[in-house]
């Protein structure tokens, strides 16, 4: 049985847009401790898999990918 991950903090952008989705996750990643988690909440397609994409890019950690919520939970390493 997978132990569920708490988040810190929940960014729903389901009623944003690419760029926007990402431009939104990225602030609130910045803001951010280290080692908090956020858990974010998106549509799928285009957001839910650029979002975790870019989050990689720039160093951040995604414990998961849901496709079936659209939802994404990412840990800040900053």
């Amino acid at each position: 049985m997978t132990e569920k991950i708490s988040a810190d903090l929940f960014l729903d952008i389901t009623s944003q847009v690419c760029p926007l989705t990402f431009v939104k996750t990225k602030l609130m990643v910045e803001r951010m401790d280290a080692g908090q988690t956020l858990e974010v909440r998106l549509n799928a397609g285009e957001p839910l898999e650029n979002v975790p994409r870019s989050l990689i890019e720039l160093g951040h950690s995604i414990l998961s990918v849901s496709p079936n919520d659209w939802m994404i939970l990412t840990e800040s390493t900053a």
